[in-house]
């Protein structure tokens, strides 16, 4: 692999997957391409990422995360929980379920900082602006920006491109009828920041899905007076507290005055659109670029990872899909790419690439609930972990399924439970407190728990 490069398109946990499983071949001697990384903003993170900005950043780009204070998870973190560098590896001793931002971020830059040289591949506050390949000497030439100079770079020329920007950040942004004349605020999910900012108002949710959800879940924790969710296919059904209630779509706008597909119709003061994410490469050209629905698998990608449309093979994305797994599946997603590229999975034929990933998405396309999804993906990942032999077993599907039945018995106290790690076997403590009294979310807070 001598003079072979590969261009890391995002340092966010996906990227960092990538660097990080690259970097543990190449100390048991193996010879991999140079890997050059961009990162758009000034560390890594990704998402996680907290900023108050919205809108443009600094250097007038697209705000990248769509991270908000006071985000806990929605999952337990035994769900995540990378099998090299455990929970209690990083603190020490066993913590919650169910940690904020703040403490799994700290857990993420620990792993990270394992491996001192994985920084040094990372060119921050660079933002790639074009990819194209090149048929007649089948590689890529990469044009990016380095945003604090203002200076568009010379191209440059790699072997592969790695896609790890996620798809979580170009907000889908529906209209309705008379939203330009509503007097209150409008915003995306993309831009929430703080459920402070909606004490005492009556909010109107656009959506069915996780950000609805938990942004429900939190204004009405942080004060506000009333909370609408509106749906399109169907509600969530959860078994609200008193300020929160659901309706079918909103249909039209008067003034103030929010008119539902029922009938009826409620007084807001803020609409706060929870409409789900674009799959959005606009760096990449027309041939190289994923697109379609936020789904468990998507067209065009063999094993949800290799894009079989123009680049030969030398294309790929981690992270791409709906995601019930999320650190566990992008460290995978990394050390088949990194395998990948070294030689040690052969390439199967292109007949056998289009029949593979056409049955994964019809295979999709039958599945009913939470519950099929769960299984879906943990088959997806267990045969690619086995693959490319990550040496552990990562299915946790008995917890994500106890998780929805936890939601569905009571979607307020769903993050107070206690789950066991797979890995170490330890029973987490429960939390200091309940979700809903939970307003400390540092991490000195976070780590306090008692049984």
């Amino acid at each position: 692999m001598v003079g072979k490069r590969i261009c890391l398109i995002g340092a966010g946990p996906s990227g960092m997957s990538v660097l990080y499983q690259a970097e543990k071949l190449r100390k048991k001697g193996r010879n991999l391409p140079e890997i050059v990384c961009y990162e758009k903003q000034s560390n890594w993170g990704g998402l996680w990422n907290y900023t108050w900005r919205t809108g443009l950043d600094e250097y007038g780009e697209p705000v990248h995360s769509s991270m908000y204070r006071h985000l806990w998870s929605n999952g337990p973190k035994e769900a995540l929980e990378l099998p090299d560098y455990t929970f209690e590896d990083h603190y020490g001793k066993p913590i919650a379920s169910f940690p904020s931002r703040e403490v799994l971020f700290d857990y993420l830059k620990g792993r990270w900082k394992k491996e001192e040289s994985l920084r040094k591949c990372i060119l921050f506050n660079h933002v790639v602006r074009n990819v194209d390949y090149n048929d007649s000497t089948d590689n890529f030439t990469v044009v990016a920006k380095n945003l604090k100079e203002d200076k568009l770079l010379p191209p440059e020329v790699f072997d592969y491109v790695v896609v790890a920007s996620g798809h979580f950040s170009t907000p889908n942004v529906p209209s309705f009828p008379g939203i330009e004349t509503f007097p209150g605020i409008v915003l995306h999910a993309h831009d929430f920041r703080d459920a402070e900012a909606y004490r005492n108002k009556r909010l109107l949710m656009i959506g069915s899905s996780y950000s609805a959800e938990d942004l429900a879940l939190q204004c009405a924790k942080y004060g506000a007076s009333s909370i609408v969710c509106t749906w399109r296919t169907k509600p969530m059904g959860f078994k609200w507290p008193s300020t929160i209630t659901e309706r079918p779509l909103l249909t039209k706008i008067e003034g103030s005055t929010c008119h539902f597909k029922d009938g009826s119709n409620y007084e807001a003061d803020c609409i706060i659109q929870c409409t789900g994410y674009q799959i959005s490469y606009p760096f990449l050209s027309e041939n190289l670029r994923l697109r379609g629905e936020n789904l468990q698998y998507l067209e065009g990608l063999y094993k949800g990872i290799l894009w079989t449309g123009d680049g030969k093979g030398k294309l790929f994305y981690v992270g791409a899909q709906n995601e019930y797994y999320t650190f566990t599946m992008f460290d995978v997603q990394a050390l088949w790419v990194v395998k990948y590229i070294i030689g040690d999975m052969p390439a199967p034929d292109c007949k056998g690439i289009e029949e593979y990933w056409a049955c994964w998405v019809e295979r999709r396309s039958k599945l009913k609930d939470c519950h099929d999804e769960i299984d879906f993906q943990t088959e997806f990942l267990d045969g690619l972990a086995e693959e490319c032999n990550y040496g552990y077993n990562l299915d946790c599907s008995e917890i994500f399924h106890q998780l929805e039945h936890d939601k569905e018995e009571d979607i307020l106290t769903y993050r107070d439970k206690s789950f066991a790690s797979n890995i170490t076997g330890t029973q987490s403590p429960f939390p200091h407190c309940t979700f809903m009294n939970a307003f400390d979310d540092s991490i000195n807070a976070c780590l306090g728990t008692s049984h």
